[in-house]
């Protein structure tokens, strides 16, 4: 784990190496790219070397998407909205409480470190900045605790099927970042269901079927 906090002073710079490079274009450096819509990128002291102590994430994400519930074990991070609506879930470890936020540009939201989190939009589309206070900060990624985690150990921690486990993570084959996946079928009869209007279904030879269409 990388070391984390505040950098005191600029000891990393040396007067007798001259100035080191303090520009650069970060969108050279992909974090994440689910589409063109729905991308990270990522500036940090791989890219600043001279850059200790903070890092940075340019995030891009539209409605039906979202960054995906994580944590990161060696920063706190400061979520700016530039445009658009999001709302940011954070699990209080402390409280065993949940806090929702919904924010818009000119609005932020600060997430103690080890924190499980994630990001919603609510508008069409939405852009922030994320600041953290490591320039090498860590991410564990709630789709990689499923998909990684054998199925008994959640029969045998929670008392649930680790068959039913099994399957339901079962789509769940990679890193997921920004969800959801493109070819995630579950995931997108789920979300037209939720869009819609507060209706009564039915279910007609397995099909689900609104009340006033049957």
């Amino acid at each position: 784990m990388s070391k984390s906090g505040f950098v005191p002073d600029n000891s990393n710079i040396k007067k007798s190496s001259g100035t080191p490079n303090l520009s650069v274009n970060y969108k050279q450096n992909v974090l994440f790219k689910r589409n063109d819509q729905n991308i990270a990128y990522q500036l940090t002291s791989t890219q600043l070397p001279a850059m200790l102590g903070g890092a940075f994430v340019d995030l891009y994400m539209t409605k039906g998407h979202m960054r995906e519930p994580h944590w990161h074990p060696n920063a706190w991070e400061l979520d700016v909205v530039v445009s658009g609506e999001v709302q940011v879930s954070i699990l209080d470890p402390d409280t065993s409480s949940m806090h929702n936020y919904r924010i818009k540009e000119g609005e932020v939201v600060f997430i103690p470190m080890g924190w499980w989190h994630w990001i919603e939009p609510l508008s069409e589309e939405a852009h922030l900045h994320l600041f953290f206070n490591n320039d090498q900060f860590e991410s564990t990624e709630g789709s990689d605790v499923l998909r990684l985690t054998p199925p008994i150990v959640f029969q045998k921690a929670y008392g649930v099927s680790a068959n039913e486990v099994a399957e339901a993570v079962a789509p769940i084959t990679d890193t997921v970042v920004i969800g959801p996946p493109h070819d995630h079928s579950f995931y997108q009869k789920s979300y037209l269901k939720d869009e819609r209007d507060e209706r009564i279904v039915v279910k007609i030879n397995e099909k689900v079927v609104p009340a006033e269409d049957k």
